[in-house]
């Protein structure tokens, strides 16, 4: 009598391949760094504005250019005598959720184009990856400076342009995926079994392009980040008196020689908050590539 073949059940092959990825995540030690920072730099933007003693509004003109550590200015006052710490958590509020916000929709334009061009191709996936050669044919950021000074700045209008200027990326990465995943054999049986495009699109082969998303996603979120901070600090994106690290940086500029810590420190916070998120990114990406695992 031959003996049973042993069988994994889904579940447990879905488990096995997380603990996997997560084993390999935890080994890339730029990316445990990285996750450190985003997470330390998230938790200080949400509470550190409930702790400190002032608010980002409040005005002590007693108090005008107080270094770092001068009392309950842990990172000094600006011209107003504003609290530094207090508007820079307020502004890394604003900052990463610009950065979110704009991951996401630059993530649903780009998969949904990357998906019907890659799975479609013909005239249809011609057409859309024309249109992304297009957009990718201008420098993103005057496309971005152009938008934004013929649209009132605010948060909502700066995440949208943001995100409108960073979508191809992840359509070409998502079409070169999918073209590769569209004569797999589960998708030959999905026709086989009579199931609609728009099913084996975005149900079977879009949880089969996850990894890269997930990837681009990270990216992107610092992309944006910077990008906000740039055009920010250009004049053409968040207005005072609402505070983001980029008008922060503006606003110092003409102080560098006196109160330079009124620029080290929301500059400080970019760093921090674009290196974390592509570290995140590095590691996600060999985590998520299974040639990296030679346990």
């Amino acid at each position: 009598m031959s003996a049973a073949i042993p069988t994994i059940p889904a579940r447990a092959g879905r488990g096995l391949y997380q603990n996997r990825t997560l084993r390999r995540f935890l080994r890339h030690r730029l990316a445990v760094v990285g996750l450190g920072i985003v997470l330390v730099l998230t938790l200080a933007c949400v509470i550190g504005p409930y702790v400190l003693p002032y608010d980002q509004l409040h005005i002590d003109l007693a108090r005008r250019f107080a270094p770092p550590f001068s009392g309950a200015h842990i990172f000094g006052t600006d011209p107003l005598g504003r609290d530094i710490a207090a508007r820079l958590f307020m502004a890394g509020r604003i900052s990463l959720l610009v950065g979110v916000c704009a991951m996401m929709v630059s993530i649903a334009i780009g998969a949904t184009i990357g998906i019907v061009a890659g799975y479609r191709r013909g005239l249809v996936g011609t057409v859309l990856m024309r249109i992304v050669d297009a957009f990718l044919a201008f420098p993103s950021i005057f496309l971005l400076l152009a938008l934004a000074s013929f649209i009132k700045p605010s948060p909502i209008m700066i995440t949208l342009i943001i995100a409108v200027t960073s979508w191809m990326e992840i359509a070409r990465i998502v079409e070169a995926e999918v073209r590769s995943l569209r004569e797999r054999d589960f998708v030959l049986a999905a026709r086989m079994l009579g199931l609609s495009n728009s099913w084996i699109m975005f149900r079977e082969i879009l949880p089969n392009v996850a990894g890269p998303i997930i990837v681009a996603a990270t990216l992107t979120i610092a992309r944006a980040i910077l990008l906000e901070a740039y055009v920010s600090f250009l004049g053409y994106g968040i207005q005072p008196p609402l505070p983001s690290w980029g008008n922060m940086l503006n606003g110092a500029q003409q102080y560098l020689a006196n109160a330079p810590w009124l620029a080290i420190m929301p500059g400080i916070a970019i760093t921090l908050a674009v290196t974390g998120f592509n570290f995140v990114g590095d590691g996600l990406r060999d985590a998520l590539d299974a040639r990296s695992d030679h346990s």
